[in-house]
């Protein structure tokens, strides 16, 4: 299912003052049309880009015109004139037509990837979809400079670009309208289509005065800064993964201890500290992030002054050892794999717990359990098995 662009260019932008139309004009080290080819055609979810010019301005493209996504074709006396012409291109510029269309003024350069994303996946559930900004000032009704009446503005939104449509229902609509109408969203409500307003961006600013060049200029050298610290933190980011693999065998006793919590059983299990199966497999997943081997290189067994020893000891060490090192435990992860005991009732207390030793939010640590279905040593019954991730981050 493919998606194209269609970038609405072939107006002479009077409003904006003297001199090119405003989208060929500079704005910071591009012109205004650059950034917002720029802005679709790199886009991964956009396939093709279809430019609708005024006949005048084909060569002002230059590079663009070999860009791979990138056609172009002339306007028309209105915008709905020249949307309708690059609808029109696109179905017949010896390419199947797309499933998807984007429509977009050009003198919107400053919009986000995530706002095209999302009108992008707006269409898997609507037939259109539109960015709108839900007015949040006092409307008043004016003449001859005076204010004389107010205008509720309850249900009102101030429409942007772009407006995203299926094509098929789109070019129809455009096929059938009379002409006139302020945008396509207009066009599509004609037909009967109804569009769904998705939240808009107030940096998604349309250039329309001489004024609003400046205010363009704040927002894409806001935008730069932003990705350039982005890029930095993530050149500059260091992310592992541990995984841990832990196993008891049941014995005598009357209770077991799993992720630091004390549960009842008719067994107990068997080791050489107080085989907390579940916090044995989190402290290796936590060495092995780091590389630094498992509980065994840590806590040797031959060593006497580990028997019985707490596991808490082991799971604290593992994580001081990790920000001694400049990471962060973003989250751990485990999994305890036994028929019995039942962990359920016992999974919140188990995660409080292991969350104030690791020194995370509750949310950060993840305890569940699965039986084997009566297969292998865990499904006889003959001992508990835990399996655990953990992911560690340095900037």
């Amino acid at each position: 299912m493919t998606t194209a662009a269609l970038i609405v260019a072939a107006g002479r932008g009077t409003r904006a003052g003297a001199g090119v139309p405003k989208q060929w004009r500079p704005l910071l080290d591009r012109r205004v049309a650059d950034w917002t080819l720029a802005a679709l055609a790199d886009h991964p979810g956009i396939d093709q880009v279809m430019v609708v010019l005024h006949p005048d301005d084909f060569d002002l493209l230059g590079d663009w015109t070999n860009h791979p996504k990138l056609r172009h074709c002339a306007g028309g006396a209105s915008r709905d004139q020249s949307v309708l012409n690059g609808l029109q291109a696109l179905a017949s510029d010896g390419q199947d037509a797309p499933a998807k269309v984007l429509i977009h003024d050009v003198a919107r350069p400053c919009l986000s990837a995530d706002l095209i994303t999302a009108l992008i996946d707006a269409l898997d559930r609507d037939t259109a979809a539109a960015p709108g900004l839900e007015v949040v000032d006092a409307l008043w009704r004016g003449n001859d400079g005076l204010v004389n009446g107010l205008q509720d503005r309850s249900g009102l939104f101030r429409a942007q670009t772009p407006q995203a449509f299926h094509f098929a229902p789109l070019l129809a609509a455009h096929m059938a309208h009379p002409g006139g109408a302020a945008d396509d969203v207009e066009v599509a409500r004609a037909a009967g289509i109804d569009v769904r307003i998705i939240v808009g961006e107030d940096s998604n600013l349309k250039i329309t005065r001489p004024g609003d060049f400046a205010r363009a200029e704040e927002i894409l050298q806001a935008q730069q800064v932003a990705m350039q610290a982005l890029e930095h933190k993530e050149d500059h980011m260091d992310i592992r993964l541990g995984n841990g693999y832990d196993v008891h065998r049941f014995g005598d006793g009357d209770h077991v201890i799993l992720c630091g919590v004390k549960i009842p059983h008719g067994r107990g299990l068997q080791g050489h500290s107080d085989a907390d199966v579940g916090m044995h497999a989190v402290t290796d997943a936590l060495y092995g992030a780091m590389a630094e081997g498992d509980i065994g290189r840590h806590f040797p067994p031959s060593d006497p002054q580990w028997k019985g020893a707490a596991s808490e000891i082991f799971l604290k060490h593992a994580a001081d050892l990790a920000r001694s090192k400049g990471f962060t435990i973003s989250n751990v992860d485990c999994t305890l794999v036994c028929e019995y005991p039942k962990v359920g009732p016992h999974a919140d207390a188990m995660m409080d717990e292991m969350a104030r030793i690791l020194g995370l939010a509750r949310d950060r640590v993840s305890i569940k359990a699965t039986t084997s279905e009566r297969l292998g040593f865990t499904g006889r019954e003959e001992g508990i098995a835990a399996i655990a991730t953990a992911t560690l981050i340095k900037v």
